[in-house]
């Protein structure tokens, strides 16, 4: 019977490993319950990638977190993993600031169609300013 001293220990290992294998965001996706659950009293480095809620998210923002800077919570500091698992593209969400403003050729999916950036900086939907977008299906 494994302990749960073990048990923690296997954890730290595969949250280590998996790490270490440089995955793209549908890759990471697949194997999310790999990746750590969010801690309160842990120190994040931009890249780091954790568990919140069912949700997977990756740091943008090194710091030292706190009970109420959730994922979620926290838009600066995290930035929530979507892909579409049909197209392999990520899922328009608003940007919150340069940080994760999309840059030309950046390609999301909006309302079920993808879209192409064309500009950098562009912290618009396809909606609000068609002129920073070219529809590609």
């Amino acid at each position: 019977m494994i302990t749960r001293e073990k048990a923690r220990q296997l954890r730290q290992v595969i949250e280590q490993a998996v790490a270490a294998f440089d995955l793209d965001d549908a890759e990471a996706l697949q194997v999310a319950e790999l990746y750590p659950a969010w801690r309160h009293d842990a120190v994040y480095q931009t890249g780091d990638m954790v568990r919140y809620d069912g949700q997977l998210y990756r740091c943008i923002g090194a710091h030292s977190a706190q009970a109420d800077w959730t994922p979620p919570a926290a838009a600066s500091l995290w930035d929530a993993v979507q892909i579409d698992p049909e197209t392999g593209y990520d899922e328009w969400s608003q940007p919150t600031g340069a940080h994760d403003a999309y840059n030309t050729g950046d390609r999301v999916v909006y309302n079920g169609a993808i879209y192409e950036s064309l500009i950098d900086g562009n912290t618009w939907s396809p909606a609000t300013y068609p002129a920073g977008w070219q529809l590609i299906e």
